[in-house]
């Protein structure tokens, strides 16, 4: 698998980083991980084929990890690039995800599930294992965020993937990354967090020395973020793996 960062950032407007958004390429084609409203532009930035893009993924509904959805498909209806597309596109998150796009397309009766090829819309219950694409296994797993909220563990062969998106503290998020070959977390704060539905940076990596995995990433900064020496501040916590920034524009392969 192959993944690209196209944004590390929060709602909050910054100069180098964009919101939620991660592309990954597998054997059995491309998953957009959340899809805010910067993720189709940083995937036409990163010269990233968004008019193929198999499957996205929604972890809940906060505008900065879905905003971008109904615009994408205007762009997708619209495009010449799509026009002689005849592969299904899956949207697949928690329960509701029909009712949001539902509603969001009723604001001006856009239409836009009409595309000029299939669109399945999926909602998924916690632990439910199923295949996403051609032997793409995916199983999701609640976190305490919104009641929605979930996160996802991605299994191409032998190469394994836990994007957590947004969440607070839960020791089971851990067992669902137990050892995988990457563990994405988000780590919005540094230190004293002002909200308990997100992590700071001790939390972040407790959870990363209880799941034992080969490599981690931690994704969705605040600006806070902006002053700190990250390198030397996990070196401190000594993570017992290696744990990468999340930046845009950053492409990681996973063994």
């Amino acid at each position: 698998m192959k993944l690209t960062v196209l944004g590390s950032g929060t709602t909050v407007p910054h100069p180098r980083r964009t919101s939620s958004g991660f592309l990954l390429e597998t054997s059995g084609g491309t998953i957009l991980l959340d899809c805010s409203s910067t993720a189709a532009r940083r995937m036409a930035e990163e010269n990233l084929p968004w008019h193929e893009l198999d499957a996205i993924w929604i972890s809940h509904f906060h505008i900065d990890h879905c905003g971008g959805l109904m615009s994408f498909l205007a762009g997708t209806k619209h495009a010449e690039a799509t026009r002689s597309r005849t592969k299904p596109l899956k949207i697949c998150g928690p329960i509701g995800l029909c009712s949001l796009t539902e509603r969001m397309d009723a604001v001006n009766d856009y239409k836009l599930t009409e595309q000029p090829f299939p669109v399945e819309i999926i909602e998924i219950e916690p632990l439910e294992q199923f295949d996403l694409l051609n032997g793409i296994v995916v199983t999701a797993g609640k976190t305490p965020h919104t009641p929605e909220s979930l996160a996802i563990h991605i299994r191409d062969g032998e190469q394994t993937l836990v994007f957590t998106a947004d969440t607070g503290l839960d020791i089971s998020l851990a067992a669902l990354a137990n050892g995988v070959d990457l563990f994405i977390l988000e780590c919005s704060f540094f230190k004293n967090k002002p909200i308990e539905k997100h992590l700071e940076l001790a939390e972040a990596i407790h959870l990363i020395r209880r799941a034992k995995p080969k490599r981690a990433m931690l994704t969705h900064f605040y600006p806070e973020w902006d002053d700190v020496d990250f390198a030397t501040e996990i070196k401190s916590l000594d993570p017992l793996c290696e744990v990468i920034e999340a930046r845009d524009g950053l492409k990681l392969t996973i063994h």
